[in-house]
């Protein structure tokens, strides 16, 4: 069964931290207590809606323990890889038209 442990508060605020510090406008759906339903609902600069969420640990890499996050667009189609806070933000901020 997967397991969202690393979904911890501080990661969360880092997320928030994050979205906040590259302009986006976000919103959470208040399950921190309960990571595998916890869903943040962050607009990009042209308007389209996308869904962060973490990642389950089967997908997130020894190697980068980070990187929890993963965010999707149904506008777009589009799903990005598992990233940190940080490039989660930037990759909703910076994807073209």
């Amino acid at each position: 069964m997967a397991t969202f442990a690393h979904a911890t508060p501080e990661r969360c605020t880092q997320l928030r931290r994050a979205l906040t510090a590259a302009g986006l406008g976000w919103r959470d759906n208040g399950r921190q207590d309960d990571p595998q339903f916890l869903t943040y609902t962050v607009t990009d600069p042209r308007g389209r809606t996308w869904q962060v969420s973490p990642a389950t640990d089967f997908q997130i890499s020894p190697s980068s323990p980070g990187n929890i996050w993963q965010a999707s667009c149904a506008a777009l189609m589009a799903r990005t890889p598992v990233l940190s806070a940080r490039l989660v933000a930037e990759h909703i901020k910076d994807v073209p038209a």
